[in-house]
């Protein structure tokens, strides 16, 4: 396979580059020093009205109808600059409308979407159903005397979702909630999109290890019309798996990984150790790894483009990458001066900021099982 990109493509980049030098006091997203939401908001506007949130959006929709490969580009560069991570609103969410969602649906989210107005938040893990989905059971049940196929009727929610990023912020949560009976695992599950303002919904912080928030959002009688529903009833989770597969590609952007290792090498330099003959050996090793997960990134976006299944490819990059996070982020403690163990550090931050990546999107755990299951057959 050729990896490499056409010339349109690099001069994308060189685009995207250009872009980010109006963003110099956006920096930190998921870096040192958390961004506001304002400043968030901000960039995910600027790049809506370039087109930039819809580079693969089919025309129809109002997209650019490009190659993933654009989309590579953007948030690879993104992420050396830790500027932005992906919103979850233009990629998976808008992706899912398209394959399931009713034409009012499309019309009345895609263009607020694309154009980077309307925001997003996940809602998948609960207190006892982390990484395994099928457990959820924050339950949606019609109202009394209402119809799954009534648009005038209404689901009243009951639940809790749990580690949800950007909830303090989003406008809607795309729930996933339990509509079937209760043993029903992943037969019984629906998504419902619902406004984070609705009576009865509260979003609490929880704290996180680099300093961030996430958070718990509770449903307390939420009242949410049918005709927010995505996809049929109980069929939610092949709207959330068919919606996962079309964004990993831009999840772990593997350029993170050198803007790691650039900033590790400049600490170790400051602090008068790159001469060390364990050091070198050390970054010479690291700087092989970054390479390798480069060409994993590669890889999982040849699946992606030539529409390949895409579960295990995305699997082997996203644990190698955030293994290798940690790995670089441990790199600079060992080696670096004293400050690497005072809070607020730069080293010291990005050691606390890399065991996150090891958790969000699926922990490593669950990669490992995953691979184990779909490409060696070991249960």
């Amino acid at each position: 396979m050729d990896f490499g990109f056409t010339p349109e493509e690099e001069a994308f980049r060189g685009e995207v580059l250009e872009f980010l030098d109006e963003f110099h006091d956006v920096r930190g997203y998921f870096h040192r020093g958390a961004n506001t939401p304002d400043s968030v908001r901000r960039v995910y506007r600027a790049l809506g009205d370039r087109g930039w949130l819809s580079l693969s959006w089919p025309v129809e929709f109002g997209g650019a109808g490009r190659s993933p490969a654009y989309e590579f580009i953007l948030w690879d560069e993104m992420a050396y600059a830790r500027v932005a991570r992906p919103p979850m609103g233009p990629g998976l969410v808008a992706k899912a409308l398209m394959s399931h969602g009713t034409d009012e649906q499309r019309a009345r989210f895609l263009t607020g979407l694309r154009r980077g107005r309307i925001n997003f938040c996940l809602g998948y893990s609960e207190p006892d159903a982390g990484s395994d989905l099928a457990a959820v059971r924050t339950r949606a049940r019609l109202d009394d005397g209402g119809t799954s196929r009534s648009s005038e009727a209404e689901y009243v929610v009951d639940g809790a979702k749990c580690w949800t990023s950007n909830a303090h912020w989003s406008d809607y949560i795309w729930l996933l909630c339990r509509t079937g009976p209760k043993d029903s695992r992943s037969r019984g599950l629906s998504v419902l999109i619902v406004p984070l303002d609705s009576p009865g919904v509260s979003v609490s912080p929880i704290p996180t290890l680099d300093g961030g928030r996430l958070n718990e959002v509770r449903f307390d009688g939420v009242r949410v019309p049918v005709a927010n529903r995505v996809g049929d009833e109980d069929e939610g989770w092949q709207v959330v798996s068919s919606a996962l597969a079309v964004e990993r590609h831009v999840q772990f952007p593997p350029k993170r990984l050198r803007r790691d290792l650039h900033d590790v090498v400049a600490g170790l330099e400051t602090a008068g150790v790159l001469g060390d003959p364990v050091v070198q050996h050390r970054l010479e090793e690291l700087a092989v790894r970054v390479a390798e997960v480069e060409a994993l990134a590669l890889a999982l976006l040849g699946e992606v483009i030539s529409g390949e299944p895409s579960a295990v490819p995305a699997a082997y990059h996203k644990l190698a990458g955030t293994v290798l996070a940690q790995d670089i982020a441990r790199a600079g403690l060992e080696f670096g001066s004293s400050e690497a163990f005072v809070k607020g550090t730069d080293a010291e931050f990005m050691w606390r900021q890399s065991i996150l990546e090891t958790i969000g999107g699926g922990t490593s755990e669950v990669m490992r099982g995953l691979i184990a299951r779909q490409e060696f057959g070991l249960s």
